[in-house]
């Protein structure tokens, strides 16, 4: 409760499974009392941001399609019949509260490339500054395959991390993460909160809810890294029932996840937001201890490599045992790594024919997992 009644910026997610019923109309009732929510906490000086699903739920009905799976060129058709009615119903539950409402369509690209990043950001400030609520969804009509989001809760995250938000939440078809999937095992255990994600904790996600949703609690837990690591606390609560905000500021039970003592600096953050890493980088055992004492990775430390990225795209950096430590920025293309990997710095030069950086990745451009890090004894 009084963490989300002190945010100072709040970013809340929407999924498709709370707005659009069973026979594919919008819940309009349950949309205006969450804009009440909405106005509430404006006036208590929180600037707000939404990211909504709903599109293509929404155009499924319009176009005839259906709840049979679509291909993608069927969604981005759906997607394109539904956006501007779940817009107008955006406008019109905010203008019943006083807020005024914007439209805001992102992909990945936007979020991860640096100065689209940069732009999407200045834009949703000033939106913020200016009183405005930016409503966001991913741009479907446009996005293809390989650079979608593919669900909103990392979206939401991505936003978070963009606007320096300090809460994010979550309304879902479930009240919080539970130490198994509640709907088959009769004994899984709620958690109230999570102060750190750890392997054990990536663990409890089961396979999402059938329906409209995209997500489920795989993806759920993938946007509470993303925010955690940007110093974002974020919580997943029960958004069914009229005026979730509020339920969730009575009490409701819920899920808080815990961000990071010490937010990461604002390079850091970008870097650790990314969603679609280009490549894999393996490292021998004595990397991951170095890594694990804040050195950068080196050429000698790594012993594969794998994907299509170029210089200064972000790769995983995995352990031998497949276990992920982190992802950065590779100083070098997928070929050139793969000439001079297992190599001193100092071979560079003649393998390559040029002297180029003597790490793979420079730990500036470098976001540890210490969880991950912690797993592999490092």
């Amino acid at each position: 409760m009084s963490r989300l009644s002190t945010a100072r910026r709040l970013v809340v997610k929407i999924g498709s499974a709370l707005l659009v019923d069973a026979d594919g109309a919008l819940r309009t009732s349950w949309l205006a009392a969450l804009a009440r929510d909405l106005a509430e906490a404006r006036a208590r000086g929180t600037e707000v941001v939404v990211v909504t699903s709903g599109a293509v739920a929404l155009g499924r009905g319009r176009l005839g399609l259906g709840r049979r799976p679509l291909k993608l060129e069927e969604k981005q058709a759906a997607a394109a019949a539904g956006q501007i009615p779940l817009y107008q119903a955006w406008i019109e539950a905010l203008a019943g509260v006083g807020l005024i409402g914007a439209q805001v369509l992102l992909t990945p690209d936007d979020t991860e490339e640096r100065r689209r990043h940069l732009n999407a950001r200045a834009t949703l400030l000033s939106l913020a500054d200016l009183g405005a609520v930016p409503i966001i969804n991913e741009n479907d009509t446009v996005a293809t395959a390989e650079i979608r989001f593919g669900d909103n809760d990392r979206l939401a995250a991505r936003v978070a991390q963009m606007m320096s938000a300090d809460t994010l939440v979550l309304l879902s078809d479930i009240d919080g993460l539970y130490t198994a999937d509640p709907r088959k095992d009769p004994l899984a255990r709620h958690l109230t909160e999570v102060p750190e994600i750890t392997p054990e904790i990536l663990a409890m996600a089961g396979e999402a809810p059938p329906g409209y949703s995209s997500g489920g609690m795989v993806t759920k837990l993938a946007a509470a890294r993303i925010a955690v690591a940007a110093g974002c606390a974020m919580v997943i609560a029960l958004g069914k029932g009229e005026r979730p905000l509020h339920a969730l500021m009575s009490g409701a039970r819920c899920t808080w996840f815990l961000p990071q003592a010490e937010p990461l600096t604002q390079r850091k953050r970008w870097i650790a937001g990314h969603v679609k890493p280009h490549g894999t980088l393996t490292v021998d055992d004595g990397a991951v201890r170095a890594l694990a004492r804040g050195a950068s990775l080196l050429p000698a430390g790594v012993r594969r490599v794998a994907g299509s990225f170029g210089r200064g795209d972000l790769v995983e950096v995995l352990a031998s045992d497949g276990r992920r430590l982190g992802v950065g920025l590779s100083a070098y293309g997928a070929d050139e790594a793969e000439r001079i990997l297992g190599h001193r710095s100092g071979d560079i030069e003649a393998i390559l024919g040029y002297r180029g950086r003597d790490e793979m990745i420079h730990r500036d451009d470098l976001v540890l997992d210490p969880a991950m890090v912690a797993a592999t004894g490092g």
